[in-house]
């Protein structure tokens, strides 16, 4: 099961010109960094504190009747995990943990913002906006004085433990992916216009294998031409209906 938040006019990204920044320029500039660190360590407070949706409960509860074998997302909100399903593939890696570019190290976006707060004690902003990576918008003066710290093993860059854009996913993602492909009975989009390859490469791995393939989005998507069942809609909207009819019929029982 492929889950994002990118359906057509739906979600942060359609609301705003904003596009990540790029793999290559976040470890060639330290402006680039002390940029993305300032934005990111504003909107954490209430990034960290999202609640999951319908649709995460929805999917744990399908989890726990065995009709979902596992989830693919590309988002990087922790969100199914604290909707509490224990299948969960980060295809583009989670926000919830924070790399060294140079040593591997990883340590956890909490332990960081107590950094953050200990150096910068005089950064305040008020977050109007917060995007899906937990970035905001802030002035350039808030930016220049902000102050951001080296990896506390080997003094190498921190990042954040996700896939930026011209950044690979990692081999071992893309082999598990591809395994539970192999091994699940068909697959299911939901709400993914699947424009990135990484998503819609699940996709022609799942036609190759000849499984099913169903999608419910709102609008066009890139593999609709793959699809067996193509449904428009709100995924919260259509999950409920499907679930009431599945709880009539006693199939969570």
């Amino acid at each position: 099961m492929i889950n994002e938040k990118t359906s057509e006019g739906v979600g942060l990204y359609a609301r705003s010109s904003h596009r990540p920044v790029l793999y290559r320029d976040f470890c060639k500039s330290d402006a680039i960094r002390r940029r993305y660190w300032a934005r990111n360590y504003v909107g954490w407070p209430r990034f960290s504190s999202l609640k999951p949706n319908n649709t995460h409960k929805i999917l744990k509860k399908l989890e726990d009747a065995k009709k979902v074998r596992c989830i693919v997302t590309q988002n990087v909100d922790n969100l199914h995990a604290k909707a509490g399903s224990r299948r969960v593939i980060e295809l583009h890696g989670t926000a919830f943990k924070v790399m060294c570019l140079n040593c591997d190290q990883r340590i956890c976006r909490y332990y960081l913002q107590d950094i953050f707060n200990k150096l910068n004690p005089h950064m305040s902003a008020i977050c109007q906006m917060i995007r899906p990576d937990g970035d905001v918008d802030l002035l350039q003066e808030q930016v220049e004085e902000f102050v951001v710290p080296a990896c506390e093993y080997c003094g190498g860059i921190l990042k954040p433990d996700i896939i930026f854009f011209g950044d690979n996913v990692p081999r071992q993602v893309v082999e598990s992916v591809k395994y539970n492909v192999e091994h699940s009975d068909s697959l299911l989009v939901l709400g993914s216009t699947l424009t990135t390859y990484s998503a819609y490469r699940i996709i022609l791995q799942a036609n190759n294998a000849g499984k099913p393939i169903a999608i419910l989005n709102i609008g066009k998507t890139r593999a609709d031409n793959l699809a067996d069942i193509k449904v428009e809609g709100r995924c919260g909207d259509v999950l409920v209906r499907i679930c009431t009819m599945m709880d009539q019929h006693k199939v969570f029982t």
